[in-house]
């Protein structure tokens, strides 16, 4: 029983941790029914409806054929990357980061494989996350803590994008950079292979599944309608495709919304938030994501100051640094603690370096525009 419980725990690391630290501050502020009321519903349910589509995706074989494709029209693997890190880095901006990382991050990994670079799935998939939230920063509905605080700010989309412009040029600027910086190597010559038939018919239902899930991040359906027709055409369609959904993915959500939510009651905690806000609404921001990831910093922050600009400037930048400085950014890391186990403490460590590195060049970029 306790190796499989040190085996579990070495498996989920991050579910672990934030299991781990859902309890800890459930000993500071007692369960109750304000618990409810921290989970953000919309997103569990959304991140398990695109789950579902994209394992659909994969299970017909969509990322190969379409990785085939490209790898037969590109000659190494420096225009490789800069397809698959400015894929997520340019959609993020119409369908959020954590759309992108979902439909994205899965793809690359496939393109990887059947470019026999797999060595190189570290640097990309840093970069595709990167990419997405960075991306993601210069649109209102790019990320959630933006559509949150434009709503409340009432500025216009133009204004918006113009406060956020200069950060997301260079962040675009840095991303080509980096990958010129990785040995560029040619690609084996490659030829599409003979296919079995493609199932049209359920690529049509997942691809209807899709559009339903980005009508939802538009706002037009309410999650919970996402999920119930995606579960109820896997019950009666494809049932053993639940089993491929990652539901220790959605575990950690739930753990972090629950210490989240519980740091945001703590009257010590918010106090000194608010003695050390007035005039450093960015640097506040930027910090507390580090901690409490960039949404839930937004949320609060914003009960404590109405300087939206700093708001916005810092929870976007506030995405890079930690794991959970950007929710998102957990999608990522568990695609590749899946799909590559070995791989999980280089990629953290990685991870880190790279989000650091981009934060210190846009906090300086910051610091030159005030």
């Amino acid at each position: 029983m306790f190796n499989r419980l040190i085996e579990f725990v070495k498996k989920e690391a991050v579910l672990s941790a934030a299991f781990v630290l859902a309890v800890i501050s459930a000993f500071i502020v007692p369960p109750d029914r304000g618990y409810l009321e921290y989970i953000d519903w919309n997103t569990l349910l959304l991140l398990y409806s695109l789950m579902a589509v994209m394992a659909g995706f994969q299970q017909l074989g969509v990322f190969s054929l379409i990785g085939e494709s490209l790898l037969s029209k590109i000659s190494n693997t420096r225009q490789m990357l800069l397809i698959l890190i400015f894929l997520p880095f340019v959609f993020s901006m119409l369908i959020t980061n954590d759309v992108a990382l979902i439909t994205f991050v899965p793809f690359g990994l496939v393109v990887l494989h059947m470019a026999e670079c797999e060595q190189l799935v570290i640097p990309l998939v840093v970069l595709q996350t990167i990419a997405a939230n960075l991306g993601s920063m210069l649109t209102p509905m790019g990320n959630p803590q933006n559509l949150y605080l434009y709503a409340q700010s009432g500025m216009s989309p133009a204004d918006f994008v113009a406060l956020m412009l200069p950060y997301s040029l260079t962040a675009a600027v840095c991303l080509f950079v980096v990958t010129l910086f990785i040995k560029k190597k040619s690609l084996p010559s490659f030829t599409q292979s003979a296919h079995q038939a493609f199932d049209m018919k359920m690529f049509i239902c997942y691809a209807i599944g899709f559009l339903i899930c980005l009508l939802c991040v538009a706002k037009v359906f309410g999650a919970i309608v996402a999920a119930v027709i995606v579960s109820l055409f896997l019950a009666f369609k494809n049932r053993p495709l639940f089993k491929k959904i990652d539901y220790s993915l959605l575990g950690i959500f739930i753990c972090f919304f629950v210490f989240i939510g519980n740091m945001g009651r703590i009257d010590v905690f918010c106090t000194f938030l608010e003695s050390i806000l007035a005039g450093h609404e960015s640097a506040v921001a930027i910090s507390l994501s580090q901690i409490i990831s960039n949404v839930p910093a937004a949320l609060l922050l914003s009960g404590f100051s109405r300087n939206w600009n700093a708001l916005i400037i810092g929870t976007n930048l506030g995405g890079l640094g930690t794991l959970i400085a950007s929710m998102a950014s957990l999608i990522s890391y568990k695609q590749v603690a899946v799909r590559y186990p070995k791989l999980r403490v280089k990629y953290l460590l990685c991870f880190t370096v790279g989000n650091i590195a981009m934060l210190a060049i846009l906090v300086l970029v910051m610091l030159a525009l005030q």
